[in-house]
């Protein structure tokens, strides 16, 4: 059926209003965002062409401009611009929300915050969240690229890192590309060693979260810290 033969309480712009945002599904939101579709293809099937090629929400939110170019109806710069846009802002507004507040207060948040950003990913990431005294969010940095082993992630720089920021804890992060979001050995081994390491100048570690793409794995809850 093409758009304009859907009946109005059918139509993403008249169902937010009659019902609410909360009401729409992700590819309804995103059309409205659109606006347009293109010839041979309205703007809601744009819209979940997006979500399907990218793996959701979560893999569209780590999209580049240039990514979208290979996606039908997105080559031109107003429609990347204006999705891009909101792509920041809503990783933005997260980002907020745990520089406002204590990061355990709301550990979901953590990692959504942890998979928007490195969790697509094609290839391996080690970040870290630089906490303050009051466990609040100072900065996200993406330390180490590639393999991650322990020859391949250093200890002294992730001190001079918490050093620099003076932080009073951190939360380890790294991506799994293959999708599996259970620790392995190295993973476990690599956690103890930073932790003594950063013990050394009285930063803690309070959790190591391992994610993919609509997945995460937290080895504080699961007792290995």
């Amino acid at each position: 059926m093409a758009f304009k033969d859907l009946p109005a309480h059918a139509r993403p712009r008249e169902k937010l209003i009659a019902r609410g945002a909360a009401a729409l599904a992700d590819a309804e939101l995103l059309a409205l965002l659109l606006r347009t579709g293109v010839a041979g293809k309205n703007v809601l099937q744009l819209a979940q062409e997006l979500l399907d090629h990218f793996g959701g929400l979560s893999g569209l939110l780590q999209t580049g401009a240039e990514d979208l170019k290979v996606i039908k109806g997105m080559g031109g710069d107003a429609k990347r611009a204006e999705l891009i846009a909101v792509l920041e802002l809503a990783r933005r507004a997260m980002a907020e929300r745990l520089k406002e507040r204590t990061v355990f207060d709301s550990p979901g948040t953590v990692k959504q915050y942890l998979q928007l950003h490195i969790g697509s990913r094609p290839y391996e990431v080690f970040a870290v969240l630089f906490l303050d005294a009051q466990h609040r969010l100072i900065v996200l940095e993406e330390l180490f690229r590639g393999t991650l082993t322990q020859t391949s992630v250093y200890p002294r720089e992730v001190v001079i890192r918490a050093l620099h920021h003076q932080a009073a804890a951190v939360v380890l992060s790294h991506n799994h590309p293959s999708g599996s979001i259970e620790p392995s050995r190295a993973d476990e081994s690599l956690t103890q060693t930073l932790r003594a390491a950063l013990a050394l100048i009285d930063v803690r570690v309070l959790d190591h979260v391992i994610v993919s793409a609509g997945q995460s794995y937290s080895m504080a809850e699961k007792g290995l810290l």
